[in-house]
């Protein structure tokens, strides 16, 4: 058995959100040596460039979760042309959804209805569309902003378990971002319908949207909320933020090729909120 199988699978009896919850109550601690001290191992351990940051100094930040969504300065991530990355990451696994059916890793599909919280009307516009798969690592930057400009009609909150979502359990967890809590974010665009949905994983005590503030967690059950004023955001707009790692799953209801980058391969490709993915046509 690999070390990648192994961690994979002690993940399964353990009590995941009792543990993301704790570790979420440490991330808000406001005992200044604690935090700080927090703050600094990390940021030497991930090599974190804090020069992009608004505010640099670490001290600074009132609690490890406020410098971990640290704001970026305006200048650190130019936005290029068509459709661009929405954060931070790794592009994971991107191309054609195929009779409704998306790749999580090298072996390993899932449906996008399971995805989308068992929604089959709302799976059907995505069946033979595009998606594409962009991994955040602790070292990232963790706002979540638009590929393209759009206007929310729905967000659904899907419980779920908190595996982590790093390479080795998405190679060996059959149907992990199906599997995980997340929130869907369903937007209509110039492009047509368009889906994000924030994954969240181990230790991710918390999502957040622009429009509603911390989201999860929520209850145990699927919970739709639609949206009788319009919410427009434009193309590189802020539309939430993971209070530590996670993923993000896009999926496009037409066609997509993604020009920005070359052809599959495993073990991805590493992205910056703001990179042109697609050319917009």
């Amino acid at each position: 058995m690999t070390p990648a199988k192994l961690f994979a699978l002690i993940q399964y009896p353990i009590p995941h959100h009792l543990l993301s919850r704790l570790v979420g109550c440490l991330a808000e601690c406001r005992v200044g040596w604690l935090k700080n001290a927090l703050i600094k191992l990390f940021i030497k351990q991930f090599k974190v460039d804090m020069s992009e940051a608004v505010e640099p100094d670490p001290a600074v930040y009132p609690t490890f979760n406020a410098f971990f969504t640290r704001a970026l300065r305006v200048d650190a991530r130019p936005l290029e042309d068509g459709l661009v990355c929405p954060a931070d990451g790794t592009l994971s696994q991107w191309g054609r959804i195929e009779e409704g059916r998306l790749i999580q890793a090298k072996g390993h599909r899932f449906n996008i209805s399971e995805l989308l919280g068992g929604d089959p009307l709302r799976a059907s516009t995505y069946r033979n569309g595009s998606f594409a798969t962009v991994y955040l690592s602790p070292k990232d930057y963790h706002r979540v902003h638009m590929p393209l400009a759009g206007t929310l009609t729905e967000m659904v909150y899907v419980p779920g378990r908190l595996f982590s979502v790093n390479d080795s359990t998405t190679r060996h967890v059959p149907g992990l971002f199906a599997r995980n809590e997340r929130l869907v974010c369903h937007f209509e665009t110039e492009q047509g319908p368009m889906v994000m949905v924030l994954v969240g994983a181990m230790i991710v005590a918390a999502i957040e949207t622009v429009w509603s503030g911390q989201v999860t967690p929520l209850s145990g059950r699927v919970e739709r909320i639609r949206f009788d004023q319009p919410i427009t955001l434009e193309r590189g707009a802020e539309m939430g933020r993971f209070k530590l790692g996670s993923t993000v799953v896009m999926a496009f209801a037409n066609p997509l090729e993604l020009d920005a980058v070359s052809p599959a391969r495993d073990g991805g490709i590493e992205v910056r909120m703001g990179q042109q993915l697609a050319s917009a046509s």
